[in-house]
């Protein structure tokens, strides 16, 4: 078990060298929409690649990820298989948000033999996920709320 500056520090060196081993300036929240982020989570047991949609306003929200829905088969064939949609994402907080992700389990930030694994992982899955982003961003962003 580590302690919290442990814990800290190792999550540092973590995020340091996946940056070394893939160095360019991801996405992330550079979508020009605002609440709107892909994001990577790394805990002890998993690697996780997210959208997360955060707006307050839940049509906004709802109207966004219907978008993300209607375009999930050419996502899931052609950019990122296995997918998980959820409208309503429970966070630890309290806040409901909208999330879409692909998961990698049965890996540790805590433990570097899992580094490479996980780095790749999320190299590949984010990479997907900003390509098609690309291709469809204007899609995406054209919402229609009430």
């Amino acid at each position: 078990m580590y302690s919290k500056e442990e814990t800290q520090r190792l999550k540092r060196e973590f995020w340091i060298a996946f940056a070394e081993k893939y160095p360019r300036k991801w996405l992330l929240y550079d979508t020009k929409i605002k609440d709107f982020a892909f994001k990577f989570y790394v805990d002890n047991k998993k690697a996780q690649v997210l959208i997360d949609i955060e707006l307050r306003n839940d049509e906004k929200r709802f109207a966004y990820f219907e978008k993300l829905e209607a375009l999930s088969t050419i996502l899931e064939e052609e950019f990122v298989p296995n997918l998980v949609f959820e409208k309503n994402y429970f966070l630890e907080n309290g806040k409901t948000i909208s999330r879409i992700w692909v998961e990698k389990s049965d890996v540790s930030v805590s433990n570097r033999n899992y580094w490479d694994a996980i780095f790749d992982f999320f190299n590949e899955k984010m990479t997907a996920l900003e390509l098609f982003y690309d291709e469809y961003d204007e899609f995406i962003k054209a919402i229609e709320t009430k």
